[in-house]
């Protein structure tokens, strides 16, 4: 019994593991942008439009193939119409009528009827419509792969710039922690004034209130991460990678002299639909006034009886085939055609306009986003000399402290100065991947789709 009992714990402990193995995520930041591209909110529903467009293009297709119908009629009269004829059909009195009732009290028709459309201008064009629905879809779904990438960037270096930050403010702390007792005891024996002390113990509850602050922005940049990526808030995600490494694999002077080729940019490429989209549109309104021919043939069968015997083997059933071809001609419509295709031209007017200011405000937005990658790299690599610099202005304010050279307000200000210093390098670390991800996006680099897992 205690064999069995120790086998069934062993059993439900591997059992509790392997559950909660499925429930923890360990991401590097490609890792994290594969995940979001298959498994994010936004992914689902982009992969949702794009088979929706396909069933869109489908259905378009299939109203010009062949449609076949069927119906079946039963009818019951409960009280049949009664019709008057002129007595004298039956040797009757002349002047005089008499009631006749006509056919039976219930029937029972069944009717198939197949259509097939020959020629139809709006069909063709529809079609064609359809497919550059499709296109646009597609090519919208590729600029939602690299909205979501850039977001996952954003927001794994946010939870990255969270833990440096709650890092750094805990070794500050603990750093400030051992000055200020030591700056006490040298205070209890009458080598240090009290404003020495409260000095320091302002800096200390200000460093200690912003590492609060930290830990908790740790939690909520981590929920926000998992948001992004379409991961329950209530599991665990751990980041392989780190902010420093990020940032020098994402320092890349390739990118900052390629050229820019504005035919790449995924809102070029939609303006560029959005044209043809109009001018299927015209084309639609056009094809209106041609004439559209279709054919059908109809083949049904009836019953008719005083009672409910349709089903039995001697009844008797009636065949009727009916083969046509209906050809519809417009001819006049008060000028209602003409300005439908006005109306189309002018959104096609619209529509060019607009890809002109779309063309020079990409190319705008482009040359911007080189200039902010190029501001972000030098950026960082200053704030790396402004640390170091503040790294040894404290260092030195520190020593001249402790020999009574310099004041504690002096040392106060320097740890400031070297704490802002610590959080402006952390943030143009953030600048440079959030710049760089916003330059790759405008230039379709890498060009991804929810199929395609290159990062």
């Amino acid at each position: 019994m205690k064999i069995r009992l120790s086998c069934f714990l062993l059993l439900f402990s591997c059992i509790l593991q392997a559950q909660e193995t499925k429930e923890n995520y360990k991401f590097s930041l490609k890792e994290a942008i594969t995940f979001a591209l298959d498994s994010s909110y936004t992914a689902i529903n982009a992969k949702r439009d794009i088979a929706a467009a396909a069933k869109k293009k489908w259905e378009t297709t299939a109203a010009g193939l062949p449609q076949i119908n069927a119906s079946v009629d039963y009818q019951n009269n409960l009280k049949q119409p009664v019709t008057l004829i002129p007595s004298e059909f039956f040797g009757g009195t002349a002047g005089t009528y008499s009631p006749v009732i006509f056919g039976t009290k219930q029937s029972l028709s069944a009717t198939a009827t197949a259509t097939q459309l020959l020629f139809d201008g709006s069909y063709i064009v529809g079609v064609r419509a359809a497919k550059t629905f499709e296109k646009y879809t597609t090519t919208n779904a590729e600029k939602t792969a690299l909205e979501i990438r850039k977001d996952v960037i954003d927001a794994y270096g946010n939870v990255l710039l969270a833990q440096e930050s709650a890092k750094i403010l805990k070794y500050n702390k603990e750093k400030l922690n051992d000055n200020l007792e030591e700056t006490r005891k040298i205070y209890e024996n009458g080598l240090q004034e009290e404003e020495s002390v409260e000095q320091l113990q302002i800096t200390f509850l200000q460093v200690s209130n912003d590492l609060n602050n930290a830990n908790r922005l740790v939690a909520i940049a981590q929920d926000a991460l998992k948001l992004t990526l379409g991961i329950p808030l209530e599991k665990s995600v751990e980041l392989v990678d780190s902010l420093e490494s990020l940032v020098e694999e994402n320092i890349s002077l390739t990118l900052l002299n390629s050229d820019i080729n504005i035919e790449d940019n995924l809102d070029y490429q939609l303006a560029n639909v959005q044209i043809e989209q109009r001018e299927h549109e015209l084309d639609l309104q056009r094809s209106k006034a041609l004439p559209s021919l279709s054919t059908f043939l109809n083949y049904g069968t009836s019953a008719y009886t005083q009672e409910f015997t349709f089903f039995d083997s001697s009844q008797e059933y009636f065949q009727s085939s009916i083969w046509g071809v209906s050809l519809n001609i417009p001819i006049f419509s008060s000028l209602k055609r003409s300005a439908q295709t006005a109306q189309a031209r002018i959104a096609l007017d619209q529509a060019e306009t607009q890809f002109k200011e779309a063309k020079a405000q990409i190319k705008l937005g482009m040359t911007k986003a080189k200039n902010d990658y190029q501001y972000a790299i030098d950026k960082y690599r200053i704030k790396e000399q402004n640390l170091d610099l503040a790294e040894r202005i404290e260092n030195k304010n520190e020593i001249k402290f402790s020999e009574g050279i310099a004041t504690s307000f002096e040392l106060r200000q320097a740890q400031t100065q070297l704490y802002a210093a610590q959080q402006e390098l952390l943030q143009s670390m953030l600048e440079v991947l959030n710049a760089k991800a916003e330059l790759e996006t405008l230039l379709n680099t890498p060009n991804l789709n929810f199929t395609n897992s290159q990062q």
